[in-house]
């Protein structure tokens, strides 16, 4: 069995999609460090889609995790976006909130954040639903396959949204790069790329266990992205971390690119 596979496994086997959400994206949290991490992203969001106009038809979102933050924004400026995820049981969760049923995690205090970005915080019920109407497919995907969406025929999409993805799943630069190039398959010539990613992080802990990541430094990720045929847009590091008791590592990345109109892959 291959290490990564190994990882996986070990990970899925510690994993509590909802104490991961509680952790990490409860605006009402007691850590002002998380808070600001999130707001920080969701700031770069609404720049990105609302400001900067980064629109088109699909987006395809590709995360280790479930989260729908990274979407609010951008149900703005795409018409359908599909949701990939590195678990099945991610997808469950993705489900459970579109479809409104019992248990669902509560994002309420983080659409009404947005919402407040966009000039009306009390529109955050209607920012919801238009949410759940702009998502049309939640899919499983495997980043270490030549097509990462295997058993799904998508048109090329307009824009591909990297949320955490590779740092779980990568052993290695080798894998990260090739990773990187799987999924860039997905995105059309001229399309964006957007990537969210931790900096210089060695683990995250699930629970009571460390779960190693790919420790990443900005000079690496930024010669991956361009060997990938991207030209770089935006890069940006926050130095604010989360708590060592939870991740250790050096910031988080929001990085905007365009992929060329040369490009093959």
């Amino acid at each position: 069995m291959d290490q990564r596979r190994i990882k996986k496994e070990a990970f899925e086997k510690r994993y509590d999609p909802k104490d991961y959400l509680k952790t990490f994206y409860s605006l009402d949290s007691t850590s002002s460090e998380k808070n600001d991490i999130l707001m920080f992203l969701l700031r770069n969001f609404f720049k990105t889609f609302i400001l900067d106009g980064v629109k088109g038809n699909t987006l395809i979102r590709i995360g280790a995790a479930y989260s729908i933050f990274e979407l609010l924004s951008a149900c703005e400026s795409f018409k359908d976006i599909i949701v990939t995820n590195y678990m099945d049981r991610n997808c469950q969760e993705m489900q459970k909130w579109l479809k409104k049923e019992p248990g669902a995690f509560n994002w309420t205090p983080v659409v009404k954040y947005v919402c407040e970005l966009e000039g009306d915080r009390k529109k955050w019920a209607e920012k919801e639903e238009k949410l759940r109407r702009t998502v049309k497919q939640v899919l499983e995907c495997d980043v270490s396959k030549f097509n990462p969406l295997t058993f799904a025929s998508l048109p090329p999409a307009d824009c591909l949204l990297l949320c955490y993805c590779f740092e779980l799943s990568c052993n290695d630069l080798s894998s990260y790069r090739s990773a990187l190039k799987n999924v860039s398959s997905l995105l059309k010539p001229g399309g964006h790329l957007l990537m969210l990613t931790t900096m210089k992080c060695n683990y995250y802990m699930i629970g009571q266990h460390k779960v190693p990541c790919l420790f990443l430094e900005k000079e690496v990720l930024e010669k991956a992205v361009k060997e990938a045929g991207y030209d770089i847009l935006k890069f940006e590091v926050t130095p604010i971390c989360y708590p060592a008791s939870l991740v250790e590592h050096e910031g988080i990345s929001y990085l905007v690119a365009a992929k060329g109109k040369g490009k093959e892959d």
